[in-house]
């Protein structure tokens, strides 16, 4: 916070930022001023103001009847040229569905963006009784779904111990599983086991597996993650569960190094 103080601007830039992510997390539906304003925790003037200065930019857009705030077009010219460079999603594609039909679960394919991890695709299993805790667009802190708990349990030390110091109140947000010592806990675990387990600590009822995916250099950039019901999660399935998304976890990280060459 102190570095971006000494920046000109760069509060009124963080804001602007933090706003377009709100409205891109909101989906096609978008999302309203006391909406946002709560969200960004500001109030409704500066967002407003903000909103505006955005929309002249054409990076978002408010539609006239509902007055929602929209993803606006030059987004999607911007996200059109980062995709050449960052999207991995037609590599993972058929990855995610083949991981989806072996398990019968939703499975995910989720990115590191900063300290969250956004969720790319999304592929329905065939079990009929679901979890929707994840979808295309959201976003958790690292460390809390366990998409981003298997990328954290993977970085190096220093840069775990960087981002608990950057975000201390974790456990207040979260839940005392997210407190530091636990939360260290459960990245050993992890780390050990190869795979992040989340045991209903999002969503009661709802769990998650999650697998790193590697660039060229070794880094968890990237996730497959599995969410379903409680009792589809037993210890005897769990353990085919965390070995076949290892499997494409593994699949996924060679295509990745093997594209990019």
């Amino acid at each position: 916070m102190e570095q971006q103080a000494q920046v000109p601007g760069a509060q009124a830039i963080a804001r602007a930022a933090h706003l377009l992510r709100l409205v891109t997390a909101a989906g096609a539906d978008g999302a309203t001023l006391q909406e946002l304003a709560a969200a960004a925790d500001l109030s409704r003037s500066t967002v407003h103001r903000l909103l505006s200065a955005l929309k002249a930019e054409g990076l978002v857009d408010r539609d006239g009847e509902s007055t929602r705030w929209m993803p606006g077009p030059e987004l999607f010219l911007m996200g059109s040229v980062a995709a050449a460079r960052y999207d991995v999603t037609s590599l993972a594609r058929d990855i995610v569905r083949s991981l989806a039909v072996k398990t019968e679960e939703s499975a995910f394919l989720s990115v590191r963006r900063a300290d969250e991890t956004v969720c790319l695709l999304r592929e329905e299993g065939s079990f009929p009784i679901r979890s929707f805790v994840l979808s295309e667009g959201v976003r958790f802190p690292l460390g809390v779904a366990s998409a981003g708990l298997a990328i954290l349990a993977f970085l190096p030390d220093h840069d775990v111990d960087a981002y608990l110091e950057r975000h201390p109140g974790l456990e207040r947000t979260w839940g005392r599983p997210h407190g530091d010592r636990r939360l260290r806990a459960r990245l050993a675990e992890t780390k050990e086991r190869g795979y992040a387990i989340n045991p209903g600590l999002i969503v009661e009822g709802s769990w998650g597996l999650g697998a790193a995916v590697f660039d060229r250099s070794g880094r968890p950039e990237w996730a497959l993650s599995l969410t379903g019901v409680e009792f589809r999660f037993g210890p005897d399935r769990m353990a085919e569960l965390g070995r076949t998304l290892l499997a494409h976890a593994h699949q996924l990280s060679a295509r990745i190094a093997s594209a990019r060459r």
